[in-house]
């Protein structure tokens, strides 16, 4: 009995074997006649689109998967998207090279495509290249990221996007004073990096916070100890959340000027919120002023003092001539 089975079991991977056999010689007839009949360059295209396929999927899968862990550890909307940026141009990369290996049919072509293709673009599109080169600087180092304002080129906005080519700003200012966002998207080049300074209002997470002040003018009447509390008690009361994650509270700075004292305040303040902040300061500064006899503001104005005084402020010369006047007044009267 066993040795029945033994042999049904030979028999069985015998016939499979030519099976798997037969199979494999079937497709290899076929893509040999394939290749006779269509040429070698339609192979390699048609491996380059499947290979695409396959690279579509996988980005798709992983990015998904990427997504969900970031969103899992609490990163913001802004570090997703840059990431998912960066690993969208990966793929991209990596099906240029598919492409390009399926095209040439060995690496050492491709080599040669490579270099001859770098060679064009290092002469005639030197600008794109260096603003990818700064693209990929921005990816790396991460001056700023989505989210942050900057200013380049004397241009202030609010970072939407980082391509590979530009970096889309969203206008902070221009059609309004001050530094309120205007709706207007601004586009700059990445190849400017390189040539212009750029300013980050905050830098990192923990630097999140600008030094901002608003600049009073009081009166040389005012109470000056009273002003300064009123104006330290004014911005702890909008800035109170700042204070108490910084722990530095807001303080005066001080100079004369013509009318009066120019008292700075200066306090921690957002800087996408800063106009906001500043705005709610002065109206605070202004209710108090307007409710206190102690407190005035200063403004360029003229005022006469008129003193009634029996020992006038004249010079000696002066003094005589209106003591022998008076002398002389007096003998008339006497004659």
């Amino acid at each position: 009995m066993n040795d029945t089975l033994d042999v049904a079991q030979d028999a069985v991977g015998v016939e499979t074997s030519s099976v798997v056999a037969d199979t494999t010689e079937y497709v290899g007839g076929i893509m040999a006649t394939l290749a006779d009949s269509v040429g070698d360059s339609i192979v390699g295209v048609l491996y380059a689109v499947i290979a695409l396929i396959i690279l579509l999927v996988m980005y798709k899968t992983t990015k998904n998967l990427i997504v969900r862990a970031m969103e899992e550890k609490h990163r913001t909307d802004a570090q997703v998207r840059q990431f998912t940026a960066m690993w969208k141009y990966a793929f991209m990369l990596t099906g240029v090279v598919v492409v390009l290996v399926s095209l040439s049919g060995s690496l050492a072509a491709m080599g040669l495509t490579v270099a001859f293709l770098s060679m064009i673009l290092g002469w005639s599109l030197q600008r794109p290249v260096t603003g990818i080169a700064a693209w990929l600087m921005v990816m790396i180092k991460r001056p700023f990221k989505i989210g942050d304002r900057i200013i380049i080129q004397g241009v202030r906005g609010d970072v939407l996007e980082i391509s590979p080519t530009h970096i889309l700003l969203g206008e902070v200012g221009g059609t309004v004073g001050g530094e309120e966002s205007s709706n207007r998207g601004i586009l700059i080049p990445n190849a400017v990096l390189f040539d212009q300074m750029v300013i980050n209002y905050a830098v990192s997470k923990e630097t999140k916070y600008i030094l901002d002040e608003v600049p009073v003018r009081v009166s040389y009447d005012s109470d000056y100890r009273f002003a300064e509390s009123t104006l330290i008690a004014s911005a702890r009361e909008v800035t109170r959340e700042i204070v108490e994650e910084l722990g530095r509270e807001p303080e005066v700075r001080a100079e004369f000027f013509d009318s009066g004292v120019l008292m700075r305040l200066r306090y921690q303040s957002i800087a996408v919120d800063r106009q906001k902040i500043s705005t709610a300061i002065v109206a605070k500064i202004v209710e108090a002023f307007a409710n206190s006899d102690r407190l005035g503001f200063a403004y360029p104005h003229s005022a006469v003092e008129y003193r009634m005084s029996e020992d006038a402020s004249l010079p000696p010369v002066f003094r005589e001539v209106d003591v022998a006047n008076a002398g002389d007044s007096g003998k008339r009267n006497i004659k």
